[in-house]
């Protein structure tokens, strides 16, 4: 993927290039993928990891503080899951964010703990959110984000797309929480996202990196707040999509932003890209168990959309069949919606993943690659991020 570097004063839009083929070693694909010079720039041929040490990790709700967190009013919540793979581990996060690391390969950070002093802090304020290698994401009963930072940054010394990914949605979600979710009016994500972009850069200082940005945040109609409202932001190709389970259709998917091949929109670093001027937020209506996956590029450069549906939909009859629990050796009543969003999410992972480490698949990424002119084959391997919520009324 590129990224954006300043190489000289007059030449401020100039593009650091990075291979397409990260962890794979050129003289062994020689055979059957022809490069251009631009593409065969480096081959971290170095970055080996076995099968364990590339761990599935996952949960029902992303740490906040949830003592100071402003919850929505809306009359409508998701009950939402997350699943996560990395394809290497995040990079730690220098100070100010430092905090001390632990065993949790998906977030350095130790977000997963319960310690004070073992999860990140900005300005005295906990970060929201996790990391997944280069990826971030965030769930709450109202929001959820998924973003994917350029991993190309991770080889350049004050370079950390991780930090820019988990800032960027911090201050996201901070933003959403004090204006209420518009309580009082339409909520404007894409406001929120230029605020959030804007604190980033102040927060990060010297620290470099470019992220893709998307983001479903669910309200009601002011007019008619029986009916549930959903807010999608799109920058990028982090995707969302949204589908109607009791019909089996996609009521929507945000529509991918490029400069060119594998080089997205991305806010950060010399990225001419803000919110203000590229972002894109559509407004719809839902319906009661909607179902919205929030998710990044290594989803979608190795399942093309109909294979999402399907195994979302697939998912989702398993758990409310009860077969998932039986499996499992429980009662179907002892686990929560929360959890089958959990389970939908990573099943969703699994099924990127095997496709992403097939160096002989067939997959949305070849076939982009394909248009462009470039040989290349199988999918693509990457951090993969997903976070599944259902729409569901609020009891009372």
């Amino acid at each position: 993927m590129y990224i954006f570097r300043s190489t000289a004063p007059s030449q401020p839009g100039a593009f650091l290039q990075t291979s397409n083929v990260t962890r794979r070693c050129l003289s062994t694909l020689s055979s059957r993928i022809r490069l251009p010079a631009r593409l065969s720039a480096r081959c971290y041929s170095s970055e080996k990891q076995s099968n364990s040490d590339r761990r599935l990790t996952g949960g029902t709700t992303t740490p906040a503080p949830s003592e100071e967190a402003l919850k929505s009013k809306a009359p409508f919540y998701f009950e939402a899951g997350y699943a996560l793979f990395a394809k290497r581990p995040s990079r730690p996060f220098p100070p100010p964010f430092l905090s001390y690391p632990s065993g949790s390969f998906s977030d350095p950070l130790s977000t997963h703990h319960r310690s004070r002093d073992r999860r990140s802090y900005y300005d005295g304020e906990m970060i929201r959110g996790i990391t997944n290698g280069d990826d971030a994401v965030l769930v709450s009963d109202n929001f959820i984000c998924a973003n994917d930072g350029v991993g190309a940054w991770a080889h350049r010394e004050k370079g950390h797309a991780a930090l820019w990914a988990r800032l960027i949605l911090h201050f996201w979600a901070l933003e959403a929480e004090k204006d209420q979710y518009g309580r009082d009016a339409e909520p404007n994500p894409v406001r929120y996202l230029q605020e959030a972009y804007e604190n980033t850069k102040k927060a990060t200082n010297e620290w470099q990196g470019t992220t893709t940005a998307c983001s479903a945040l669910l309200g009601a109609d002011k007019d008619d707040p029986s009916k549930p409202i959903l807010y999608v932001t799109q920058l990028g190709d982090s995707q969302v999509l949204v589908i109607r389970p009791k019909d089996g259709n996609t009521l929507f998917k945000t529509k991918e932003q490029w400069h060119w091949f594998d080089c997205p929109r991305q806010l950060g670093t010399n990225s001419p890209d803000t919110p203000t001027e590229i972002a894109v937020m559509n407004r719809m209506e839902l319906e009661e168990d909607d179902v919205v996956i929030a998710m990044s590029d290594g989803v979608v450069d190795n399942l093309w959309e109909h294979e999402i549906v399907d195994f979302v939909l697939e998912s989702l009859r398993k758990w409310n069949n009860g077969e998932v629990a039986k499996e499992r050796g429980k009662d179907p009543g002892e686990e929560s919606h929360a959890q089958g969003m959990h389970y939908v999410a990573e099943e969703l992972v699994k099924e990127a993943r095997k496709i992403a480490e097939d160096p002989f698949a067939e997959s949305p990424y070849m076939e982009k690659a394909v248009e462009e002119g470039l040989s290349i084959e199988g999918g693509k391997l990457d951090d993969i991020s997903v976070v599944a919520a259902q729409c569901k009324r609020r009891n009372g």
